[in-house]
């Protein structure tokens, strides 16, 4: 199978991307690390650290817990604005 172009890129790896860039700036935002919002999660800081970067596709009961974690509704991590 022929690798992709950056045009031919899956639209749904640039919705993690930018859901793992939000998180991380309401994170980043109260003054968390990745360590204290993991351990909040009970969660690795590999596995934060990844879906910041949009390499995970976290499941829905992980995004809520992030976004109460983060004293956040879920529509603003969820939702581009």
């Amino acid at each position: 199978m022929p690798a992709k172009n950056r045009s031919q890129r899956d639209p749904r790896r640039d919705e993690l991307r930018r859901l793992g860039d939000r998180i991380r700036e309401q994170r980043r935002s109260r003054g968390l690390t990745q360590e204290a919002l993991a351990e909040s999660l009970d969660l690795s800081v590999a596995y934060v650290s990844l879906i910041e970067r949009g390499g995970r596709n976290p499941p829905y009961t992980t995004v809520v817990a992030i976004s109460r974690a983060l004293g956040v509704p879920m529509s603003r991590i969820v939702v581009d604005e």
